[in-house]
Order: structure tokens, then C-alpha cells, then sequence
């Protein structure tokens, strides 16, 4: 499937015009960066799991109603979605306390919260993508209060898929972030999930040992991130039959 010219390139993917209006193509890269892209490097065959993971997810989330913008995988590193406007945040769900929270809270790293939180990011790199009240996003216009209240309804029910896909394979959901974005039929809107879910916006524990398998792999030096990523598909079945340990990088 032919692909157009190149719309936007960020930390972790590339996005190109898609071969029909209102689609766009997802390239999924390598590249690997934590704290506001200060640390960087490329990790051989992680836009390959990220790719495959969020098919897996995104796929999920559609069965049960919940839609996103995904519409099918093209190759180990391509997927074919919806072109939508996202809504400038970055919408976090943390079940456990962990990372920045911890630090900013003061509780201890995997302590369980009393019940998810929901917090909200504005997305500028520029500005570390500082948290934001809800005051702030009425008073910036960034959405509605129905936008909201219907993005809060999204984050909860993307947070009981995800944390109950990942028990049944022995993996505790820590956080995650995600990002909303809104697709126009005609003279209506509705909310889709959009961006990826993997673990590059997840955190991911395993429930018996506590052993990381997400992007603090890299973060905290923890070892090789390829492994952790390739262990959570092999859990979840998602890497194609006969896959070595790590996945292999053709079509």
C-alpha cells in the first residue's frame, strides 16, 4: 500500500498521508528516549513489538466498543488509521503509584492507589509537558467540558481492558497515558483513542517477581528493552508463530 509524503515525525514514529482521504500511515521507529528526549538511542526491533502491541490493543479496545483510530496493520512496522485532530494532552490513568508520581506524592513506588487517578498533561516538549487542572484546559479551550467528561469515560474504560488483558498473562498495569482524538463525521464529532498503546506508554510489572517490562527498562538501565517488550508479546501471543526471541524484521 503506497504511502504519501511525510506529515510529521516524533520521538517514536513517523506519520505519512495514507493511500485514501481522512488516512494516515504510522511508522513505527526504533528510537527510544526518556526524560524529555535527553537520554536517546536505538533499540533494534522495538518499533516492530510497539507495532504489533498496539494492533493487539487497539484491535481489543474496537471489539468492545471502544474506538480508536486504528484500522489495520500494513507490515511489521506500518499501521493504517484514522486521521483525527488530537487534543493537545496527554491523558494518564495510574492504578500504582510509580515514576514522577511517587516523587511528587512522596508515596512508595507500587504502593495501590485507593482508585485510579486520572491527570492530565499539556503536550509541549518545550515545556516538559507539565500536568494541567481541568481549569486550565476549559480556560485554553483545549476541550469541552463534555469533551471531558467523555475523555474521562474513555481513560476508565481503557484502564479495566488493559488491566484486565494484563493480569490474565501475570502482568500488574502500573499506568499508562494515552491520547484522545476527535474525528468528524460530517456535522458530528465523537472521541476516538488514538497514538499507540504499548509499552512505551504503559508500565508494566510482573505480578510475582515485580520485574519491569516497560520503558524503565531503558530509563533505569535495567537491561535490554528489546527482551522485556518481546516477553509481554509472547505472553499475549501477539508475535507471529515460529518468532525466535526477538522478533524478526521483515513483512
Amino acid at each position: 500500500m503506497a504511502r504519501g509524503k511525510k506529515i510529521y515525525e516524533g520521538k517514536a514514529k513517523i506519520l505519512f498521508e495514507g493511500p485514501e482521504p481522512g488516512t494516515i500511515v504510522q511508522y513505527f521507529k526504533d528510537d527510544a528516549t526518556a526524560f524529555n528526549a535527553e537520554k536517546k538511542d536505538v533499540i533494534d526491533g522495538k518499533g516492530v513489538l510497539n507495532n504489533r502491541l498496539s494492533e493487539y490493543f487497539m484491535t481489543g479496545l474496537n471489539q468492545i466498543g471502544v474506538p480508536t483510530h486504528f484500522l489495520k496493520r500494513l507490515n511489521m512496522r506500518e499501521q493504517l488509521v484514522r486521521s483525527c485532530e488530537i487534543i493537545p494532552l496527554e491523558v494518564i490513568v495510574r492504578n500504582f503509584a510509580a515514576g514522577s508520581f511517587s516523587k511528587r506524592m512522596g508515596v512508595e513506588e507500587g504502593t495501590q492507589l485507593p482508585r485510579p487517578i486520572v491527570e492530565y498533561s499539556y503536550k509541549d516538549d518545550a515545556l516538559g509537558d507539565p500536568l494541567v487542572p481541568e481549569e486550565y484546559i476549559a480556560a485554553f479551550g483545549w476541550a469541552s467540558q463534555q469533551d471531558m467528561d467523555d475523555v474521562l469515560g474513555l481513560a476508565l474504560r481503557v484502564n479495566d481492558f488493559l488491566s484486565g488483558v494484563m493480569y490474565g498473562v501475570g502482568i500488574k498495569l502500573i499506568d499508562f497515558k494515552i491520547e484522545i482524538g476527535r474525528v468528524y463525521e460530517g456535522d458530528f464529532q465523537r472521541l476516538v483513542v488514538a497514538d499507540e498503546i504499548s509499552p512505551d506508554s504503559c508500565r508494566l510489572w510482573d505480578i510475582e517477581t515485580g520485574q519491569k517490562l516497560d520503558k524503565d527498562v531503558f530509563r533505569r538501565d535495567l537491561g535490554n528493552l528489546t527482551d522485556a517488550y518481546t516477553e509481554v508479546a509472547r505472553r499475549l501471543n501477539v508475535l507471529p508463530k515460529g518468532t525466535g526471541p526477538k522478533p524478526t524484521l521483515v513483512n
